[in-house]
């Protein structure tokens, strides 16, 4: 079973929404365009948390789906994040996806309630029971409280569809196990500010929040770590935490939004709960993207 092959650098693309926390079709596109134009991006991961994705409906997240292949086409790669607490979305959500022609299909290991390992595995395995693509398993347990250890990683390998992992965590003594025990999977790494270790210890690839804003400057730290040239990647990392430090103090997703938005990007604004941008918030994100672009 053979598919297309991954990696690289992809932003996982923020959402659009109005002031009233509708979908902004206009703002979604210029978003796929700034990264495939601007940032270069080898591809976009659609609804994942930067996309504020379960915030959403059903019709939303397929309304999202529907605009991100039809502005990118076949532009950069595309991973769709399907995962989702019902099931049965996220069986519909992977077919549509891959009747449309998304490259990868993503979800996140069911949070909130304890899972067994047994029912994660059959979660991912009935996801994938009906459609044709790969799935990379989005690894994220500061915010699912879902660890995985590197022998039942070898358990959702055995299904064939499986094809790699987005690795959100701290654990690089895990990373190293799993690249060591999988070295023909493809293995992104999910923290910005940890880039350049994650790419010295073997990832394919790297899927970030800051990339929208911050893109050219991890294709810099991901190509010279890989080749070993780590003076020059960590002069870089560190220009990019500081950046992610300040985005942080700030309001992550609004302030990349507002980034954008001073980039001319309709970038937009945040869903509620989220909260609304201030007059000290805009200004000083304003300042931050000027800072450093």
């Amino acid at each position: 079973m053979a598919y297309k092959k991954i990696g690289g650098i992809y932003s996982a693309l923020l959402t659009s929404f109005d002031k009233d926390g509708n979908i902004n079709e206009k703002g979604i596109r210029e978003l796929v365009r700034y990264n495939i134009d601007h940032n270069k991006v080898d591809g976009l991961y659609v609804g994942g948390s930067t996309g504020e994705n379960f915030l959403l409906s059903p019709e939303e997240k397929e309304q999202i789906f529907k605009i991100v292949k039809d502005e990118a086409k076949d532009g950069c790669q595309l991973i769709a994040q399907v995962g989702s607490l019902n099931i049965k979305e996220s069986v519909k959500l992977a077919k549509l996806v891959t009747d449309l022609g998304y490259d990868s299909l993503s979800a996140v290991t069911p949070f909130y309630y304890k899972f067994s390992f047994n029912e994660i595995k059959e979660y991912y395995n009935t996801i994938l029971k009906d459609v044709d693509n790969q799935m990379v398993v989005y690894f994220i347990p500061f915010l699912t409280g879902v660890n995985i250890s590197v022998d039942q990683f070898k358990e959702l390998f055995a299904n064939e569809k499986i094809t790699g992992v987005k690795f959100t965590a701290g654990d690089f003594y895990l990373l190293e196990r799993f690249r060591k025990a999988f070295p023909d999977k493809v293995l992104f790494a999910g923290f910005d500010e940890m880039m350049l270790p994650a790419t010295v210890l073997g990832v394919d690839g790297a899927i970030g929040s800051t990339f929208n804003v911050n893109g050219l400057r991890a294709r810099e730290i991901f190509e010279a770590a890989q080749k070993g040239d780590i003076k020059k990647a960590l002069e870089v990392q560190h220009v990019t935490n500081d950046f992610i430090s300040d985005v942080l103090a700030n309001g992550l997703y609004g302030t990349l939004k507002i980034c954008l938005q001073e980039a001319g990007v309709d970038a937009g604004f945040c869903r509620q709960p989220m909260g609304g941008y201030s007059d000290e918030m805009i200004a000083n994100a304003k300042k931050i993207f000027h800072k450093y672009f």
